[in-house]
């Protein structure tokens, strides 16, 4: 029986609307949580209008409370200078808000916390402002893992350079972060092992992936003749961005020699200029359509998922888990993944996914689900399945009981 006590969550970005994978596994951990704890909500917001999602946090906190997060090119700049001087992360720094300090300092004394769990690296700064009070560090990523893997994918150059001195401060701040906090969720064995590197093996981890709301994600009836190609995730992340441009680069003309009438769809906020010059600048002469499209954020992508056969995961840095993968499967969309784009995922490869790596492999892949139809369908209804029975949430998170269970004691 886990004792109920009180927790100060803190998040980052407001985990509503549950639209990509960071907000889904907030929401869903806040949901959970609630069930026997009493939960007091700390997030930053982007812009004052995100403030209409709180009355749909209500039901499940105790108390939300907001700070509005400033950012700009000026402040990133800021932000750089000031992690060259002093060696910690430019991507800690540049969340680096008294306002937060202030607050969590405030609900602190007023509240009485018993729990403090921290959601991404970002916001362990926050929680260490609370003394005497057990901390849960709960990692999306493995951060310093995933800076590796996109400065060894850099050309060499100022970006690279960069890159990399970011990851040599992050294997330091990141290792004590998970030595100072009680315990660190990772949402994957790997990730677990690449923390428990860089912390010289001291810490408590605790493997918990994400879950996903198999009973409130709506199926959608999809075109069966359909030849198009979805990728859906937030483009300003930039192993999203760079999978995608691979993809279009070196393996979209692959699947155009076979299925010259294949259109490839990116769904998500904020491309990056590269990523919207592939719309204007990718024409192909003998094709009359428009082969490539980048929608932006579409805040119901019903009607993409409806006219698509293959949903594709291109991703070659990375860490954590894709919830766009589980997603997709519960959603009954046929997918194809890289190896680290399903990375952290029970996966079966030719049961409920198809997973390649090199340009051709992965075109192949991709054209086997749009001709055959019966793969297609095996591939969806598995995996339809597989996330059913592996990954909704109200499973998954009965893992945190025994971690709670420790705290409260």
């Amino acid at each position: 029986m886990v004792r109920p006590v009180k927790i100060l969550f803190l998040t980052q970005v407001l985990p509503y609307p549950p639209d990509s994978g960071g907000k889904i596994k907030a929401f869903n951990l806040i949901k959970y949580l609630s069930q026997k704890h009493q939960v007091f909500l700390a997030s930053f917001i982007r812009s004052p209008n995100e403030q209409r999602y709180v009355a749909a946090l209500d039901p499940f906190c105790a108390d939300i409370s907001t700070i509005l997060l400033k950012r700009s090119r000026v402040r990133d700049g800021l932000s750089w200078l000031r992690s060259l001087a002093n060696g910690i992360p430019f991507l800690v720094l540049r969340d680096d808000s008294a306002a937060m300090r202030q607050l969590v300092g405030k609900l602190a004394r007023e509240a009485g916390f018993d729990v403090v769990h921290a959601v991404q690296l970002n916001m362990a700064q926050y929680a260490l402002e609370v003394e005497d009070v057990p901390k849960v560090l709960d990692q999306e990523n493995a951060v310093a893992l995933l800076v590796e893997r996109l400065w060894q994918l850099e050309r060499p150059g100022l970006r690279r350079l960069l890159a990399y001195m970011e990851w040599r401060k992050l294997r330091r701040y990141e290792g004590e972060m998970c030595r100072r906090f009680d315990y660190v969720l990772t949402v994957s064995q790997e990730d677990k092992e690449a923390l428990q590197a860089i912390s010289n093996g001291r810490g408590h981890f605790h493997v918990i992936p994400i879950g996903v709301d198999c009973e409130e994600i709506q199926l959608t009836a999809r075109q069966p003749d359909s030849k198009n190609i979805l990728h859906v995730g937030t483009m300003f992340w930039p192993p999203n961005s760079n999978g995608v441009l691979w993809f279009a680069r070196e393996v979209f003309p692959l699947v155009q020699s076979q299925v010259p009438d294949a259109r490839f769809y990116i769904v998500g906020k904020n491309p990056p200029k590269e990523v919207r010059r592939l719309q204007s600048s990718y024409q192909p002469s003998a094709i009359s359509h428009q082969p490539i499209v980048v929608t932006g954020y579409i805040a119901d992508p019903t009607s993409f998922i409806a006219d698509c056969a293959v949903f594709i995961v291109p991703l070659r840095a990375g860490g954590g888990m894709r919830v766009k993968i589980l997603d997709a499967w519960a959603q009954r969309i046929p997918v194809v993944s890289t190896t680290i784009g399903c990375e952290g995922i029970e996966v079966r490869p030719g049961e409920n996914i198809l997973v390649a790596d090199t340009p051709l492999d992965f075109a192949q892949a991709v054209v086997r689900v749009i001709q055959d139809g019966d793969l297609a369908q095996r591939l969806a209804e598995n995996g339809r399945q597989w996330v059913k029975e592996k990954y909704d949430w109200r499973m998954v998170y009965r893992k945190l009981d025994e971690v709670y269970a420790n705290l409260a004691k």
